[in-house]
Formats: structure tokens, C-alpha cells, sequence
């Protein structure tokens, strides 16, 4: 054994580092970390305390997934170069990580929101709330796009801009306010795409912060038009006017089974009228 230097036993290292003594067995097996000394009468392995900082290296980066081939790579060609380049790999990884985890938190908290709105919901009720401006994605649709065309659309977006899952992003379909005063109650123009982190891309839609009206109707054309109908009502009483567009998006898609069950959240951004009432109908 080496003189004048503390070795321990592989029970006494793996404990100093919280590891299991197998881990150090297999790392030795491999080739990747073996011990300062081996027994030889006996075979016992002894590790001294000048090879903790390789040790927490490796157990570093195989807790930042890094292949066993990689690190074993790494140990041949130990350098402040090589080092930094593989950190710098995982930094980019652990950063596309983290957004994807705060996008996947900020869905859950609307997912759970839209639970809680349809435990306390009123069909009935008409309600002005305040948005926060923000960005969408939006894919140009029509009247005859069908909801399977609308699925393909939507899988193509979300791998377009990187997101895992279907369920990353918020969903929905856009109607302007000129259909809607119009009569054209089923004239959607647009898909729109919440992505649920920053993005910077030249043609996104602009929704604009401030005051919107939400409503609630069970999917069929004719609740859509008994609900519009009530918006405008309840915008001549208070005096707004709708602009814009309005946002529709199914907000119990994950708890039913039939299109039939499906209720629709519809925000539209409102602005008091200028000038006499006969122009709270814009487009009329």
C-alpha cells in the first residue's frame, strides 16, 4: 500500500461520496474510475482522498446524463478545453430543459384553471376580465377544414416550434368580429397557438392586453349563436364595442370523450364606444 498517504476502504469512500460501494465496483470493472490501490493478497480496493475530485466530476455528469462512453472519452483527454466544451453542451440542454418545464408549468396552470371554471361555471354568465398582451401562432383555416385537419395543423406547429407534446401548448380557433356582426358565426379564419414560452419569430398575432369579455356555450353551431347573440347584448349595456377577434378554445377537452361534451371559452377584446350608440355594432 502507498506509505505516508490514508487510504480507505471502498465501504468508507462510496460512503464519503453518498454512493453505494457496487457503483465504485462497476466503475472499476469498466475501466472508468479504479481505486488507488488494490490489495494483493486479498483484492480489497482502497481509494485515497486525492481521487474525490474525480469521482464527483464523473458522478456530475452521469447526473447530467452523460454517456458513460462520453465521460470514459473525457478522463483520456482531461483538459480545461475539453471541460468547458462539454459543459457548455450540457448548459444548452439543462436551458432547453428548464423552458420546457416552465412551459409545461405554465399549461398545468391553465389546465387546472380551466378545471376549477368548470366546477363554478354559469353557461349564463357574461363576464369582463383583464389579459395580459401576448403572442400566438396562427395557422390560416377556413369553414371546411375539419376538426382532423385541424389535429395535423396543430402537430405540425408544435414540432415546428420545438414542443414536445401536443398538451405543451394552449389551442383554439379565432373568429373576427366583422364575421361575427355579420352573422357569420362559423366564418373561423384561424387557428391560434398559445406556445407556452418566449419565441421570437417574424408573422406571430399580437393579442392584445386589456379588457375582454368571456362567455361559455356547449359545442353546436346553435348555442354559438345564442352565445354571440348574448355578447352583444351585454356589450350595447355596457357600453363597449367588440374588436378584434374573438378567441375560442375548448376548456374540458381532457375529460370527455364525445365533441358533443365540449365547452367553449370565448374571450373577445372590448373598448368603450365613441360616438352615439348606433355605432356599438361595428360593421353593421
Amino acid at each position: 500500500m502507498e506509505k505516508n498517504r490514508r487510504l480507505l476502504t471502498i465501504g468508507q469512500f462510496a460512503a464519503l461520496h453518498g454512493i453505494h460501494k457496487k457503483t465504485l465496483m462497476w466503475y472499476d470493472e469498466i475501466g472508468l474510475f479504479r481505486p488507488a490501490v488494490i490489495h494483493p493478497e486479498n483484492g480489497y480496493r482502497y481509494y485515497g482522498y486525492h481521487q474525490s475530485a474525480i469521482l464527483e466530476t464523473i458522478l456530475l455528469l452521469r447526473e447530467l446524463d452523460v454517456p458513460i462512453s462520453e465521460i470514459q472519452a473525457f478522463l483520456k483527454d482531461r483538459s480545461a478545453a475539453s471541460m468547458e466544451r462539454l459543459l457548455s453542451e450540457k448548459i444548452e440542454e439543462l436551458d432547453r430543459d428548464i423552458a420546457h418545464l416552465r412551459g409545461v408549468r405554465k399549461t398545468l396552470l391553465q389546465q387546472r384553471q380551466n378545471m376549477r371554471t368548470l366546477l363554478t361555471m354559469d353557461l349564463s354568465e357574461i363576464s369582463i376580465i383583464e389579459k395580459k398582451g401576448g403572442s400566438l401562432v396562427t395557422v390560416e383555416i377556413d369553414q371546411q377544414t375539419s376538426f382532423d385537419q385541424l389535429v395535423e395543423l396543430i402537430t405540425a406547429e408544435t414540432k415546428k416550434y420545438q414542443l414536445r407534446r401536443l398538451h405543451d401548448a394552449s389551442y383554439g380557433t379565432m373568429i373576427a368580429v366583422e364575421s361575427l356582426y355579420r352573422g357569420d358565426f362559423g366564418d373561423y379564419s384561424r387557428m391560434f397557438i398559445e406556445i407556452p414560452f418566449p419565441i421570437r419569430k417574424e408573422g406571430l398575432h399580437i393579442q392584445p392586453a386589456g379588457a375582454y369579455l368571456r362567455a361559455f356555450y356547449r359545442e353546436s353551431p346553435e348555442n354559438a349563436v345564442q352565445c354571440y347573440q348574448r355578447i352583444f347584448d351585454y356589450a350595447a349595456e355596457q357600453g363597449l364595442v367588440l374588436v378584434g377577434f374573438s378567441y375560442e378554445l375548448i376548456i374540458n377537452e381532457n375529460v370527455i370523450d364525445r365533441m358533443e361534451d365540449a365547452l367553449v371559452q370565448v374571450e373577445i377584446p372590448v373598448r368603450p364606444v365613441q360616438g352615439d350608440s348606433g355605432q356599438r355594432r361595428e360593421g353593421r
